[in-house]
């Protein structure tokens, strides 16, 4: 058991016999390797049973909207930020919390991970900044550095930015010359290579919603796509309709997203969904220099008004 998982178990474990908390929503290993599965634990039986590990992708915040219990929750740095959000955006009170944050050195891209192999994986060990993979006919160690996720590779905020107790010393804040290098190059291309791109990323969309259902942004009672008055858009796999689902979706995200990575997490075609949210986030940053999350105070760019917002783009 590392270090982190321990302190988790045990800060969990104390809130929920101290009745300091109702429930606790962390991580589980799942039944694969490489896996783990968000958990809610009601016991104190349940909360040692708790995990900590590169593979603990998906952003927690998502289950918070419209609870009514007082809830622990373990966040990393993007689910701190989108924590953030929800308090922002009234979707539940910072007094209904209690945030036991962790410090994150990034998780690891399970994909690429078993690109590496012909073989099923059948068994995952951690090492501090290695991991050891093994098939029925062969081990490699692998460096964690080297198969981090797309998002983590470009992540500023690693610590919890709002938290009641750290589950670990904070980790070193990375300086990234660009952390937009991966949106040049989109922009950069010629209009015709921009939309060659953007239907090759789309082509395998299976209008599943799984990236929308992960998304902690995504909790609207009605979500556009499943209105029938007016109808905005098909229920089919339409090329029209995918795109406009996409595009209406980031849109929704602008000057909110974190780039928590649990879309492209919950893809099943590996659909690198975050294409479209990172360069609205890049627009709102160049604009207004906001970065989404950072503390319960103020509101994003697109829900305030100020007369000297720019207005440079309305024609």
């Amino acid at each position: 058991m590392n270090t982190i998982t321990k302190n988790i178990q045990e800060l969990a474990v104390s809130l929920l016999r101290d009745k300091t908390v109702d429930i606790v929503i962390g991580f589980k290993s799942g039944t694969v390797p490489m896996s783990s599965v968000p958990f809610v634990a009601k016991t104190t039986e349940q909360a040692r049973t708790f995990i900590w590990d590169t593979h603990c992708r998906l952003n927690l915040a998502n289950y918070l909207t419209g609870r009514k219990e007082k809830i622990g929750i373990i966040a990393k740095g993007c689910d701190s930020r989108n924590i953030a959000n929800h308090i922002i955006e009234n979707k539940i009170s910072r007094e209904q919390l209690h945030i036991i944050g962790v410090p994150c050195s990034g998780m690891v891209d399970k994909v690429k991970i078993a690109s590496e192999f012909t073989e099923e994986i059948i068994e995952y060990t951690e090492q501090p900044d290695s991991f050891v993979v093994k098939t029925a006919s062969q081990t490699k160690t692998l460096l964690k550095k080297d198969y981090l996720r797309a998002n983590c590779s470009t992540c500023m905020h690693p610590n919890p930015v709002i938290y009641d107790q750290l589950a670990a010393d904070r980790v070193t804040e990375p300086l990234i010359e660009n952390q937009f290098a991966d949106v040049n190059r989109i922009e950069a291309l010629s209009r015709d290579e921009k939309w060659q791109h953007f239907d090759d990323l789309l082509q395998d969309c299976i209008r599943c919603y799984a990236c929308r259902n992960a998304c902690p942004l995504c909790y609207c009672p009605t979500c556009f796509v499943d209105e029938s008055d007016p109808q905005w858009v098909g229920k089919g796999t339409d090329t029209t309709d995918i795109r406009t689902f996409h595009f209406l979706r980031a849109y929704h995200c602008a000057g909110r997203c974190t780039d928590c990575g649990a879309c492209v997490e919950a893809c099943p075609m590996d659909i690198n969904v975050r294409d479209f949210t990172r360069k609205l986030n890049k627009d709102v940053f160049d604009m207004y220099g906001w970065e989404a999350g950072l503390d319960i105070k103020n509101r994003p760019p697109l829900d305030t008004f100020n007369p000297d917002d720019p207005d440079e783009f309305i024609k």
